[in-house]
């Protein structure tokens, strides 16, 4: 099995961090406008990405606030179903560190090429929405190339 991790800094605490990972309107902040669902833990939560055609449906498996956020995808593409989402928080000196893993790609498909940059660039979105209060979610997101 094969994971894309990516590492940053966001200067505010792990609980503003939280709120950004595990609510709609702080997922919708920086991922994607269109999310709905249940963000219970346990519950489902959609992303539909307007400009690339598709939408992925994440369980929300497990959240510690301050500490961790994981979701298991249970639809969208063949490559990401079964995989999880993984945050993994941590401070140091006056940043909050978030580890992210998407992990269980079954093989390293062009397809996860593309999602290791994309999610390279939301994360900075998360950066930005959490420090600044505006993100750059879909459709505003930085656009590397027509995947369909």
């Amino acid at each position: 099995m094969l994971d894309i991790l990516h590492r940053v800094g966001i200067t505010a605490s792990p609980e503003d961090v939280s709120k950004a990972l595990t609510t709609i309107p702080g997922l919708a902040g920086w991922w994607t406008d269109d999310t709905q669902g249940d963000d219970s833990v346990g519950g489902v939560i959609d992303f539909h990405f307007p400009v690339a055609g598709g939408s992925f449906g994440m369980k929300l498996l497990e959240t510690r606030p301050g500490e961790l956020v994981r979701w298991e995808v249970v639809h969208g593409p063949e490559e990401w179903i079964g995989t999880e989402v993984r945050f993994d928080l941590s401070t140091a000196d006056d940043y909050t560190i978030v580890l992210f893993k998407h992990e269980g790609w079954k093989e390293p498909v062009e397809f996860m090429y593309h999602c290791s940059t994309k999610w390279g660039s939301y994360l900075l979105s998360l950066k930005k929405y959490v420090e600044t209060g505006t993100g750059d979610p879909a459709p505003r997101d930085v656009q590397i190339s027509n995947w369909h």
